[in-house]
C-alpha cells in the first residue's frame, strides 16, 4: 500500500514548480534571461539555506510553502524581487522534498511522479497568464498533505538496492532535458504539447516512471539506456517525427528521473543533499535553457558522442579491475 500523503506532498509541489516556476514564468515573460534570471539565482540561495539551517524541518517546509503561497497571490505580475523570493520558496522546499522520499515506498515514487507528470502535462496548454489560482491550489494542497504525512508514522525505506550515480551524469542528464524541452516548448513546427500528443505523452510518463521503478539495472545499463534514449529523443526532433518522440522523450524524462531520486535518497546529509539539488535543479536547467535561446541545441549530438565514449572507457576499466581482482 502507498503512502496517500507523501504521495500528494510530492506530487503536488513537483507540478507546482512545472507548472508555475518553470513553464509558466518563462512564458509570462517571454523568455526574458535578465529577468527571469532572479528566479534561479533564488533558487540555489534556497537550497543553500534550507539544507545548512538549524531549524527543524517541518518549521522549513511550512515557512516555505507559505511563501510560495503568498508569491503566488502576485502572480503573473512578478517582479525581481517577487521572482527572488519564488526562486528561494521552490528552491528550498527541492531538499525537503527528497527528505521526505526516504520515507518513500516505491508505489510512492509511481504515484508520486506520476501525478505530476500527468497532471503537469494535462496543464500544460492552459493560459500560463492564468495560473495564480492553481498555483494557490497546489501550494496549499502541498501544506496540507505535509500535515497528515507528519501525522502518519512510516518507516523508513531501505534505500541499499537503489543505484547511485554521480553529479555529473545526473547533471547532464538534468541539462539534455532541459535544453530540449525548452525548444521544444518554442517550437512552431513540432510543439508535441500543444500538437494533439497529450495522450501520448502522459501515458508514456508514466509508463517510464513505472519502468524506472521496477527494472532492474545496474549503473551502467541504467545510464547507457538513458542515454540511449536521449538521444533517440533529439533523433527524433530533429526528423521532425512528434509521435514518435512523443513516446520516447516522456519516458525517458520519467525513467531518468527516477534514477536521480532514488540515488540522492541514498545521501544521508541533508547539506550534501542541497549542494546536488543547487547543480541539478538550477545550474543544469539554467545551461539548457540558455542552449534553447541561442539556438545552440544542434551542437548537444557531440556531446552525446564524447559521454558515450567516456561511459565505454570507464565500464571497460572497471570490468578489467575486477578481472584482475578475481584473477
Amino acid at each position: 500500500m502507498f503512502n496517500l500523503a507523501i504521495t500528494l506532498f510530492v506530487g503536488l509541489e513537483l507540478c507546482y514548480y512545472l507548472l508555475i516556476a518553470q513553464t509558466g514564468v518563462v512564458e509570462v515573460f517571454h523568455s526574458n534571461l535578465m529577468l527571469i534570471g532572479f528566479l534561479p539565482v533564488g533558487g540555489v540561495i534556497g537550497s543553500y539555506l534550507s539544507s545548512h539551517l538549524n531549524i527543524k524541518e517541518t518549521h522549513k517546509v511550512h515557512g516555505l510553502l507559505a511563501l510560495q503561497g503568498f508569491i503566488t497571490l502576485f502572480y503573473p505580475n512578478l517582479n525581481p524581487v517577487t521572482l527572488f523570493l519564488l526562486g528561494i520558496a521552490v528552491g528550498g522546499m527541492a531538499p525537503l522534498i527528497i527528505s521526505s522520499l526516504k520515507k518513500a515506498k516505491p508505489l510512492d515514487f509511481i504515484f508520486a511522479l506520476s501525478i505530476a507528470y500527468a497532471a503537469g502535462t494535462f496543464l500544460f496548454n492552459t493560459n500560463p497568464h492564468n495560473r495564480e489560482l492553481l498555483g494557490l491550489v497546489l501550494s496549499v494542497g502541498a501544506l496540507v498533505s505535509f500535515y497528515f504525512m507528519q501525522e502518519t508514522k512510516t518507516k523508513i525505506e531501505d534505500t541499499k538496492s537503489y543505484v547511485s550515480y554521480s553529479l555529473l551524469l545526473m547533471t547532464f542528464w538534468v541539462f539534455l532535458d532541459s535544453a530540449l524541452f525548452e525548444t521544444l516548448s518554442r517550437d512552431i513546427i513540432i510543439p508535441i504539447w500543444r500538437g494533439g500528443f497529450t495522450f501520448e505523452i502522459m501515458l508514456f510518463h508514466i509508463i517510464g516512471v513505472v519502468a524506472g521503478v521496477l527494472l532492474k539495472q545496474d549503473h551502467f545499463q541504467r545510464s547507457l539506456t538513458i542515454l540511449i534514449l536521449f538521444s533517440l529523443s533529439y533523433l527524433f526532433y530533429f526528423l521532425r517525427e512528434p509521435l514518435l518522440l512523443s513516446i520516447v522523450y516522456p519516458f525517458v524524462i520519467s525513467y531518468y528521473n527516477v534514477a536521480i531520486l532514488q540515488s540522492i535518497v541514498k545521501i544521508k546529509d541533508l547539506k550534501s543533499i542541497g549542494i546536488y539539488m543547487i547543480f541539478i535543479g538550477w545550474i543544469s536547467s539554467g545551461a539548457g535553457l540558455f542552449v534553447a535561446l541561442e539556438h545552440f541545441i544542434i551542437y548537444i549530438p557531440l556531446l552525446f558522442l564524447v559521454v558515450f565514449l567516456y561511459m565505454i572507457n570507464q565500464q571497460t576499466k572497471f570490468n578489467f579491475n575486477k578481472e584482475a581482482y578475481h584473477g
